[in-house]
């Protein structure tokens, strides 16, 4: 039993911290567009460089602390549970549903890219 309890301990202690982190990145987008700027940059990047899991990951981040899934299923005609799963941990979106959700979360910050490629 002593077992189950510094694992279950442990759980709500992770949970707690999401929590938590979650809640500050709401709070923090809400009040502050250049962070929200900076977590789409920061996505798109990740997704470039091939860390999928982290770009994904961070826009379903944008999306908890912005618009919210029910209001992006609506403008991308998809299910908001179809939207969480394709930006959560095993997300597997197909192109032109990650390229749809891009395209609205853009122009609901009234962004648009300029990708330039240079040596490094």
């Amino acid at each position: 039993m002593e077992g189950t309890q510094d694992s279950a301990t442990k759980r709500r202690e992770v949970m707690a911290l999401t929590r938590s982190f979650r809640e500050t990145v709401r709070t923090r987008a809400q009040r502050d567009p250049d962070f929200r700027i900076a977590l789409i940059r920061e996505a798109v990047e990740k997704l470039i460089d091939g860390d999928v899991e982290t770009g994904l990951s961070i826009l379903g981040d944008y999306v908890n602390a912005t618009v919210g899934y029910k209001t992006l299923a609506e403008k991308t005609g998809k299910n908001p549970k179809s939207l969480m799963r394709m930006l959560g941990p095993s997300g597997n979106p197909t192109v032109e549903n990650l390229f749809n959700v891009i395209s609205q979360l853009k122009e609901q910050e009234g962004l648009e890219f300029d990708i330039r490629a240079r040596h490094t």
